[in-house]
């Protein structure tokens, strides 16, 4: 049966191509929104991209017909941006006629009372615009076309137990595997013998056989790997056949740190890539990163502090000063060999407001704090890859690490990159759990 549903600007924002995901239903945008992206379009970083493309996208329905009327969508679908029904009559006493949230139940509210067959629905991504729509008895739901919809996400390893001839022959070539579900090509497998306890193995799928890992005894830019978790990490991060890599984990797990170090070793040491390109979203509680003064590098430097501080510490390894009295100008040099890099093109600083366009040819591109995109970024993201290319998503998906209003633990960028292409034998993907920063972080990563 044929749906009206009624989209907030939330969910315009979430994800632009939204009009091409409510399949043979009808569409109705209520006049308020199209307001709201004309007052957003101008903002820089996510929110300001999404809305230029959202009116992008609703011009080109434009051009087949009169949306005051409805426009015929490919889906099959009807849009029609929604002029009237703006009576408060049948709204409760203490709503502000003036706030867009409230027009838009209105607007819902009386297109429900008048067509009393077809079932109306506001569509939003906003928890306190639920909260009202349900108190005024309107039908509500998220937008859940890219919402991951599972109990428990992918961690990218198990463990098996196999007899101790058969981790022998994983040795010698390789254990041909039939694999069950959610085992999934560069999956891991601690494996355990089952008539010798003592016999273990460390091993990946390739999507055929149990191999052994190739890079476990290699080194990127001075660090090591630590644990079980960060071996897998480096594994796919220094294989050049995975060209797509996600970590996730939490704070201080050393996602960013042993990323960094293999595009450091892979770019200046080996040269197997000409460059690396470090991204982050620029999600602020304060002002927008247009509102900063400088160049887009001077910018983005505040936002690029995980990458800094995990050159620094590698430098800081590489060079054996640990046991040496740090002095004040260290900080600086790091900075100099930073800016040195950008200026031989080998190092860019970058956020999303400027890949529109861009192709990454023999690049190590970076995504740090990835839990902060959309899904509609992350695919923009990925389609940036051009040959010979790795991409990295760093992040932690948990809620308590999520300041973008627009994305939750299930429906953020990070989350829908792993589930959609953890199928593929391009990409790879590990969760780090055990925090190896300090004790102290250990301990509050535990406790708090």
């Amino acid at each position: 049966m044929i749906k009206n549903y009624v989209i907030d600007t939330n969910v315009a924002i979430h994800d632009p191509d939204f009009l091409q995901k409510f399949e043979d239903n009808n569409i109705i945008l209520p006049i308020t929104i199209i307001e709201e992206l004309d007052n957003l379009k101008r903002r820089e970083g996510i929110v300001g991209y999404n809305a230029r493309m959202a009116s992008r996208n609703i011009d080109k329905i434009r051009s087949r017909g009169s949306l005051n009327q409805g426009v015929e969508l490919p889906s099959g679908g009807m849009l029609r941006i929604e002029l009237n029904h703006l009576d408060f009559s049948d709204l409760p006493i203490g709503l502000d006629p003036e706030k867009n949230d409230n027009r838009i139940l209105a607007i819902t509210s009386n297109l429900k009372r008048m067509n009393p067959d077809i079932e109306t629905i506001l569509v939003t991504k906003d928890i306190c615009m639920s909260i009202k729509a349900d108190a005024l008895g309107l039908t509500v739901q998220d937008y859940e076309n890219d919402k991951i919809l599972v109990d428990e996400f992918y961690k990218g390893y198990s463990s098996i137990f196999l007899l101790s001839k058969e981790i022998d022959i994983i040795y010698d070539g390789g254990l041909v595997y039939q694999p069950e579900d959610d085992i999934y090509p560069n999956h891991f497998f601690q494996i355990f013998a089952i008539d010798n306890p003592a016999h273990t193995l460390l091993a990946q799928f390739n999507g055929e056989k149990i191999i052994p890992l190739k890079y476990s005894n290699e080194i990127a830019w001075g660090l090591k790997p630590i644990n079980l978790e960060q071996k897998m990490a480096f594994e796919l991060l220094m294989n050049p056949e995975v060209h797509f890599v996600s970590i996730s984990g939490n704070a201080g797990s050393g996602k960013t740190i042993v990323s960094t170090a293999v595009a450091l070793q892979k770019v200046i040491e080996s040269g197997e890539y000409n460059k690396i390109v470090f991204v982050r979203p620029v999600v602020s509680a304060g002002n927008d990163i247009g509102f900063l003064p400088g160049t887009e590098e001077e910018k983005l430097r505040p936002w690029m502090g995980s990458f800094y501080d995990s050159i620094e510490n590698l430098l800081d390894g590489r060079y054996e000063k640990r046991n040496q009295k740090k002095d004040k100008s260290d900080s600086v040099i790091v900075d100099s060999m930073i800016e040195y890099w950008r200026a031989q093109g080998i190092i860019e600083t970058k956020t999303f407001t400027y890949m529109r366009g861009r192709t990454f040819n023999k690049s190590i591109v970076l995504v740090d704090e990835a839990q902060e995109i959309t899904p509609h970024l992350a695919k923009l993201m990925l389609t940036r890859a051009g040959f010979d290319s790795k991409f990295v998503f760093i992040g932690d998906p948990s809620d308590n690490q999520i300041d973008n209003t627009l994305v939750s633990s299930k429906s953020n960028g990070l989350v829908y990159a792993i589930e959609k292409m953890k199928g593929s034998k391009l990409t790879g993907h590990v969760t780090l759990n055990q925090v190896e920063r300090s004790p102290l972080a250990k301990e509050a990563e535990k406790n708090l």
